[in-house]
């Protein structure tokens, strides 16, 4: 007989409680979203690093340990191999193009046996100098065929070099550019980990970074020329006349983001925070839903793999003041793996590439390759959330039950500018709500806020909220990063 003291039983409700709802989650999950799982190449550690699907529509897979297969009639065909550490995969003008650590390899099969015979370098030229964190992202083709690379900083000890390769630019945290006339050019810098780089339905890119020094929690940021997002690791080659970035070689630490904003030059802010654990712990992979409605009411948003927590998150983004910035929500979770890598299918799916490659995840097997389908169900969501002047408006996939509306809470705060590891959520203050209004269809509700601040997260936690025809609102919490006011 066990004896518990009164501690242990709030101890004990408390698990209940949570497994509860989680088992109720996951009921919704399964009515909205199907997972399922690959069949994939007995004995191959099927670690998905890089997805894309080719011009017949077939997936193509790539494999952390250096190999790409592609979709058959009769399963997984092995189409390439003998490449290094490959993270990530596209499909672009005829030919499969993996990026692996030195170097963007274009694959082509010319005599028509499913293999490859054609391994050419098409983008080369950062520098590699041993440190065991020198990963390579991408790449990401924008509409003029330029090719976009995401670099990981060092973080390990690395070889100086001799001779030329002493002073060689590295653009370790940075994502470099190469021209289809075969110039590399730096773009823009300040990356820890940008272990997701992809396009949103306009073809603006995004990268995600993950938790660290200089990176207080996942953020999403917008990719453009000449923008600094804050890793220091950077600075040094920024200091080179070829650098688009032009920032001071020195930058403050201990501030919060809500004041680098204002006085460190260049900064760019993240176009969205993923609030740490609450919507994850390492984002990863990046894809765009542009089915056209085939993967349920979010489409042109995008989707974000989730590492630790094996999951996809979702993004809608706007821009106020000519800059990026929205709201991010949670999506689907219990994956069987660690989400590394994302695309979607003709049919409107979503591929989820998995591999925990030795860290921890949510998710215990050791690879696999996972696809998510619409059940053809709509979840009762918010579909998106918009800045207004003194306030937001919520739109939601289906007509709201008037009788269901109850309060909602808030709560404001920003991060730390730092070059310790991680950082809290500081400042924190509750939202003033003053009203909020249901439209009559039951479509949008209007929320005024007193105290809407500039650089900071906007955290809701929405009422029990039922559509007309019953269903439960599925996820309640919300959170919208605001850079800029509405003016």
């Amino acid at each position: 007989m066990v004896t518990l003291v009164r501690g242990s039983w709030f101890l004990v409700l408390g698990f209940q409680l949570s497994a509860f709802c989680s088992s109720l989650l996951a009921q919704q999950q399964s009515d909205y979203y199907r997972i399922e799982t690959y069949e994939l190449p007995k004995g191959v550690n099927f670690e998905a690093s890089g997805l894309a699907v080719t011009a017949e529509g077939k997936l193509a897979v790539a494999l952390r340990k250096g190999e790409v297969w592609i979709e058959g009639k009769k399963g997984f065909q092995l189409f390439a191999s003998g490449l290094h550490e490959i993270l990530g995969l596209a499909w672009h003008d005829g030919a499969l193009y993996a990026t692996q650590r030195a170097e963007v390899t274009k694959l082509r099969d010319t005599d028509g046996d499913d293999k490859a015979d054609e391994y050419l370098t098409a983008s080369t030229g950062w520098g590699v100098s041993g440190a065991y964190h020198e990963y390579a992202y991408g790449p990401v083709f924008d509409a003029e065929g330029n090719a976009y690379t995401s670099l990981n900083c060092s973080m390990g000890k690395a070889w100086k070099g001799a001779g030329d390769e002493s002073t060689h630019p590295l653009w370790r945290g940075w994502v470099v550019r190469m021209t289809p006339q075969g110039k590399l050019e730096p773009w823009c810098a300040g990356f820890r980990s940008p272990c997701g780089i992809g396009q949103d339905a306009d073809g603006e890119i995004f990268v995600t970074d993950q938790q660290g020094n200089w990176m207080p929690t996942t953020p999403l940021f917008h990719i453009r020329k000449g923008a600094y997002f804050a890793h220091a690791e950077s600075i040094p080659d920024a200091m080179r006349p070829e650098s688009p970035v032009k920032i001071a070689a020195k930058q403050p630490d201990g501030i919060t983001v809500a004041e680098a904003m204002k006085t460190v030059q260049g900064y760019c802010p993240p176009a969205v925070w993923l609030p740490y654990v609450k919507m994850g712990q390492s984002g990863t992979g990046i894809t765009c839903d542009k089915s056209g409605g085939k993967f349920g009411p979010f489409e042109k948003q995008l989707f974000l793999g989730e590492f630790v927590l094996s999951g996809v998150n979702r993004v809608f983004l706007e821009k106020v003041g000519g800059e990026y910035q929205g709201a991010c929500f949670p999506f689907v979770d219990g994956l069987q793996c660690a989400a590394l890598a994302l695309t979607t299918l003709p049919d409107g799916s979503l591929v989820v590439g998995e591999s925990n490659r030795g860290w921890n995840s949510k998710g215990n097997r050791p690879f696999g390759l996972q696809k998510i389908v619409w059940t053809k169900k709509t979840p009762l969501e918010v579909q998106k959330m918009e800045l207004l002047k003194g306030g937001f408006r919520f739109t939601f996939t289906l007509p709201i039950d008037r009788a269901s509306v109850g309060n909602l809470t808030g709560q404001s705060y920003t991060y730390p500018f730092q070059s310790k590891y991680g950082g809290e959520e500081i400042d924190a203050k509750p939202l003033q709500i003053t009203s909020s209004t249901l439209s009559d269809d039951g479509l949008t509700m209007e929320v005024s806020i007193a105290n809407l601040r500039e650089g900071y997260v906007h955290e809701f936690e929405l009422p029990k909220l039922k559509a007309k025809d019953g269903p439960p609102l599925w996820h309640r919490m919300t959170y919208y990063t605001l850079n800029r006011l509405k003016q």
